[in-house]
């Protein structure tokens, strides 16, 4: 007979695993909370505008290759993928701003103009960044890390002295670079996906490779067909998916979870997927009986930020800006401080706004723009519309600085979304937005485990344990626990 899983929420790695394992022959039942599917990557449409409301970049293009390759597709028999050029641009100030092209002689043009003798230390360094990304991407984001023991073999061992584990990436950057304002370049990936740079290892310098040398990359009619693609993969495989169907509890018997509870309905399982936050899950789906860690252990947890959102539909073109626009006009490390060291809400944070109108005219009405702003915050900070406006107007302006032209009164659509909504939403521990921190003590196998202590048939997925946050990574965490269940079905 078939084995019956449940898998809680169907974000990146939900449906993943879920795909995974009716591929194998599990009978596979995702439980959506919220109304469509997609988690943190839903999209929704109004006045004409589509908006993706969470991942905006699209990065290791090779990752969504290789998970449709599993089911014999391809990521063309879904949607069109474009390489954005320039890949983004970056705001030094309000003055002058800087396009990183998608051709690595420019790119390596752009440095030594910046500082002579740079296009060659950075020709080194992505060099060894391509290493930590071969590697890392082959061997460490696939191990389950229930164990240290999964590192000690000689190979990965002797990779591990190559990749700078315990080590900076700032202090790596710095080793090489004095412009600040390529060190910002170089720094930013972290900044915006985990942890300052200071206590981020030096291993992750391989999302400089993805960013530099692989490309940003756009999937037409945006990030939400990546969602769609998935959601068709799983369906084919004979997934079932149920909506508005948040998980409460489960039942148990002896070490084994039996099935889990939507309101008054049970649904039976020889094994289930949580892959809702991993917090939420252990503390209250789960309770304290059968949680893996106790809730000091969250309390202490180093989390990567949480963020305030803004869909904006724009009744005009903006010029002076591209696709991705990053501006880091303020401190860096001040922001870094903000969200980190002493949360707080920033006096002069950085922020990103994404126009994705400016490659795809199908997500906005003719003439009209789409714009998507980001600013990162501290995880667990008090949420408020006074705040949210506060910083609304701050970005705006910036905006209309270096575009030249009004803004803010040719708003025909808005909409926030911050750490409150997270919170309703996704039952985000304190709000989060990325999961944890990429700090080197919860890398791997120090992240929290993808496999419950208590309970031999429940397991967790996504961007709050093995591999972490962003989308590869999410998509390959899914795969990761379906390989372990099967190794037990």
């Amino acid at each position: 007979m078939s084995k019956k899983t449940i898998v809680i929420g169907s974000g990146f790695s939900g449906l993943a695993a879920a795909a995974c394992l009716a591929k194998h022959g599990h009978e596979v039942i995702i439980l959506e909370k919220n109304s469509s599917p997609g988690g943190r990557a839903r999209q929704f449409a109004s006045d004409g505008f589509t908006f993706d409301m969470g991942p905006s970049w699209y990065w290791m293009p090779k990752v969504f290759e290789d998970y449709f390759a599993r089911f014999g597709k391809k990521v063309s028999d879904f949607y069109e993928l474009q390489r954005l050029s320039p890949s983004y641009r970056v705001f030094f100030d309000l003055i002058n701003a800087v396009d990183i092209p998608s051709n690595e002689n420019e790119l390596f043009a752009l440095f030594e103009k910046e500082e002579k003798g740079s296009s060659e230390k950075l020709k080194k360094f992505l060099k060894d960044a391509k290493y930590k990304y071969d590697v890392g991407m082959s061997e460490f984001v696939w191990k389950p890390s229930h164990s240290i023991l999964e590192y000690m073999d000689p190979r990965i061992a002797m990779s591990g002295i190559r990749l700078n584990l315990f080590s900076s990436i700032s202090s790596e950057i710095r080793k090489l670079f004095k412009s600040e304002r390529l060190i910002k370049l170089l720094e930013f990936p972290v900044l915006f996906l985990g942890a300052k740079p200071q206590k981020t290892p030096a291993l992750y310098s391989l999302m400089n490779y993805a960013d530099l040398s692989l490309g940003t990359w756009y999937p037409k009619g945006g990030m939400y067909e990546i969602v769609k693609a998935m959601l068709a993969i799983a369906e084919e495989q004979g997934v079932q998916i149920k909506y508005n169907s948040p998980v409460h509890g489960v039942k148990t018997e002896s070490n084994r979870v039996t099935g889990v509870y939507v309101d008054e309905e049970f649904f039976a399982a020889d094994f289930v997927v949580s892959s809702a936050d991993y917090a939420h899950t252990d503390r209250v789906i789960l309770g304290e009986k059968y949680s893996n860690y106790s809730a000091s252990y969250w309390d202490k947890r180093l989390m990567a930020p949480s963020s305030l959102l803004f869909y904006l539909g724009i009744e005009k073109k903006i010029t002076g800006l591209k696709h991705h626009n990053l501006f880091f006009d303020e401190s860096f490390d001040v922001h870094a401080q903000d969200i980190y060291d002493s949360p707080r809400y920033p006096d002069s944070p950085l922020f990103y706004a994404c126009l994705p109108s400016k490659t795809d005219p199908s997500v906005a009405p003719e003439g009209n723009e789409n714009m998507f702003l980001l600013l990162p915050l501290a995880a667990g900070l008090e949420d408020s519309s006074a705040k949210r406006e506060q910083y609304f107007d701050y970005m705006i302006n910036k905006l209309e600085i270096v575009s030249k032209e009004k803004i803010k009164n040719h708003i025909l659509y808005k909409r926030s979304y911050a750490m409150s909504d997270f919170v309703s939403d996704y039952n985000a521990f304190k709000g989060n937005a990325y999961g944890l921190a990429n700090t080197l003590m919860q890398t791997a196998f120090l992240k929290p485990k993808l496999k419950n202590k208590k309970l031999k048939n429940f397991f967790y997925t996504g961007q709050l344990t093995t591999p972490g946050p962003g989308v590869p990574p999410s998509i390959i965490s899914g795969q990761v626990v379906a390989k372990e269940i099967i190794k037990l079905s």
